[in-house]
């Protein structure tokens, strides 16, 4: 596919991010920067701080010290339906009683009367995103007709149906099996290169983020131990910790 660079593209940058639940620190003063449509994996291994770093990104959580900017925009108190963000989950979160239309649609049916688009240009985006994630001629069923990745291709078409300039996904293949995961993974990194979204993914599997990230971030007990390419990583680990981790 084409990448169609967009001007709405926006950068990421987390600075000095603190998060504590109750007595557990969650992260510890991370600091981060997407560029304008990278793609980049968040790795580490459970209770790492990978999610709850996604979720501050997302406006899912608040920070207790740092901020959040998208651009040169300070996003971090604002909630997460006010960031402008596609937001994927792990475990589909659709609704059961909406055809796969609806659920795409949804997003765009619950924006103010005035912003709203009209009702044709709503079934217009319906089709061009289910053509997108190549489920054209599913929009009349309903998510228990479909299989696990099916259903996480109608989620991926919900979070883009406000046309987002960031994307984020919480390790949105986890449930699937080892081939419809190599297969989600092809699609989602070919929709982020042909509509020029600014990603971040998170997950535990290091093959899954290699082979989606422009750039991976590991994580450890609430800090970024490394962030780089997948070469520079495996080539030049820069603790003992990332060196074990991907071994």
């Amino acid at each position: 596919m084409r990448s169609r660079r967009r001007a709405t593209d926006t950068s990421i940058r987390v600075e000095h991010v603190s998060k504590r639940f109750s007595v557990y620190p969650a992260l510890g003063d991370v600091s981060l920067e997407v560029a304008r449509g990278e793609f980049v994996a968040l790795l580490g291994p459970s209770g790492s701080g990978k999610t709850t770093l996604l979720r501050i990104i997302a406006g899912l959580d608040f920070p207790d010290g740092g901020r959040i900017l998208f651009g040169e925009e300070d996003v971090t108190e604002k909630p997460a339906a006010k960031r402008g963000i596609g937001f994927v989950f792990q475990h589909y979160a659709l609704f059961n009683h909406m055809t796969v239309e609806r659920n795409i649609a949804f997003g765009l049916d619950i924006m103010k009367r005035r912003l709203r688009p009209r009702r044709d240009e709503i079934r217009a985006r319906v089709e061009e995103l289910l053509r997108l994630v190549q489920l054209e001629g599913y929009g009349k069923r309903f998510p228990a007709q479909l299989s696990g990745g099916q259903r996480q291709r109608v989620a991926l078409a919900r979070a883009l149906a406000r046309e987002p300039a960031i994307l984020l996904l919480d390790e949105p293949f986890g449930a699937l099996d080892a081939k419809v995961r190599g297969e989600l993974r092809d699609a989602l990194r070919a929709i982020h290169d042909e509509i020029g979204l600014t990603s971040i993914f998170v997950t535990h599997d290091h093959e899954e983020a290699f082979a989606l990230g422009d750039r991976v971030a590991i994580l450890n007990q609430g800090k970024i131990e490394q962030f780089g390419t997948p070469k520079e990583l495996c080539e030049r680990p820069a603790t003992e910790f990332v060196r074990t981790f991907l071994e």
